[in-house]
């Protein structure tokens, strides 16, 4: 079982601002997680354009699977043969796998949801499946993930409050039904509840307040980052956090840009993920101490520098910016890789600085520099 130890929670004031950033240590099968942590987004089973090992250059702790498409391919028997997702993919460390729930918003072709779960058509066959929270939760534990998540209702913004309110109240009926079918299986791998709510400040208060009667070993908030507005989003965390129990690890799903991740951590959360480290690095844009750059950019062509003379990862030692600017109007592959590498060092080097400077009572300096050297460049 996972254990979760909270080793510290900030006090800082400044003002009128007050963290709330905490430090943390998460106990799995496979491996303990320092939070807070950014996860690298492996939707499935692997990281796009690096290996394991680069993930090991990165400082990586945790990685993602994602359940809607490894079901689909290469499917639960390849997997099961391969003895789980870990060996399949050579990955020792700990693993995190979404419910599905996203894609059948965001992904899956004629998705009709229903009290017992959810129909779709497959979006690279056209096959028909279906989803209960039951079968969501079978799949993970095929895959062998660390940490499961619960089969949610997933909304897009902006939604009415009718329409948030059924998609809360089937998140919960099937974090209920999750969770018994995991507890009676005697699984070894953790199940998060997801709070649901769209919105709606009174609907995230009744999700939470239902979910935690769930004796779940963590939670996660979902429906952020959805197209509404950072202050909304903010509001909405700001909001939920603090409803979740002290005692476990707390996760905001599919966020976000480095601002995001240094305002989150700071209202109290302890886990993330996102696809744009290595989404942004594949369409050349890279993440610096001093601002974003986008490497295509003519200015680039005879810059003898690093993308991040801060930065100590492969890429930033070995590489200049005029040769990575050349690779990617090449179109060549290895810009990709050197991009991601990049763009994947700075986020989990952003979140050992944050883990530093809760542990030293300077969070809210830290954050004061962080955004004065972003915006310098």
């Amino acid at each position: 079982m996972l254990r979760f130890d909270l080793i510290k929670t900030s006090q800082e004031t400044a003002g009128s601002e007050r963290s709330r950033a905490r430090l943390g240590t998460i106990a799995t099968e496979h491996g303990r997680i320092q939070t807070p942590i950014f996860m690298p987004v492996g939707t499935v089973g692997s990281v796009k354009s690096v290996s394991v090992e680069d993930l090991d250059h990165c400082r990586a702790q945790i990685i993602l699977g994602n359940t809607y498409h490894l079901y689909l391919r290469p499917g639960c028997e390849v997997i099961k043969e391969m003895n789980g997702l870990h060996e399949f993919i050579r990955w020792d460390k700990p693993m995190l796998t979404d419910s599905g729930g996203f894609q059948f918003f965001s992904l899956a072709k004629l998705a009709k949801f229903t009290p017992e779960g959810v129909n779709f058509q497959s979006h690279i066959d056209g096959s028909r499946h279906f989803f209960s929270p039951e079968k969501s939760v079978e799949i993970q534990m095929i895959l062998g993930s660390d940490i499961m998540m619960s089969l949610d209702w997933c909304m897009g913004y902006p939604a009415t409050k009718k329409e948030a309110v059924t998609a809360l109240e089937m998140t919960t009926a099937w974090a209920k039904r999750g969770y018994e079918f995991w507890q009676a299986n005697g699984s070894v791998n953790n199940l998060f509840g997801i709070v649901q709510g769209g919105m709606y400040p009174d609907l995230r208060t009744r999700s939470a307040e239902e979910l935690v009667q769930i004796d779940f070993p963590g939670f996660a908030i979902g429906g952020l980052s959805v197209g509404e507005p950072a202050d909304l989003m903010y509001e909405m965390a700001d909001h939920t956090l603090p409803l979740l129990p002290e005692e476990k690890p707390r996760y905001i799903m599919g966020v976000g840009t480095p601002e995001n991740l240094v305002e989150l951590v700071g209202m109290g959360c302890d886990m993330f993920d996102c696809v744009m480290p290595s989404r942004n690095a594949r369409n050349g844009q890279l993440f610096t101490s001093k601002g974003t750059i986008n490497i295509p950019n003519a200015k680039y062509r005879f810059d003898k520098e690093p993308i991040d003379d801060a930065c100590g990862c492969y890429t930033c030692q070995n590489y200049s910016r005029a040769y990575l600017r050349h690779l990617y109007k090449s179109r060549e592959l290895l810009a990709y890789r050197l991009n991601t590498i990049h763009n994947l060092y700075y986020y989990l080097d952003l979140m050992e600085q944050i883990r530093h400077a809760v542990e030293n009572d300077t969070f809210l300096t830290f954050k004061r520099a962080f955004y004065s050297k972003r915006q310098s460049g």
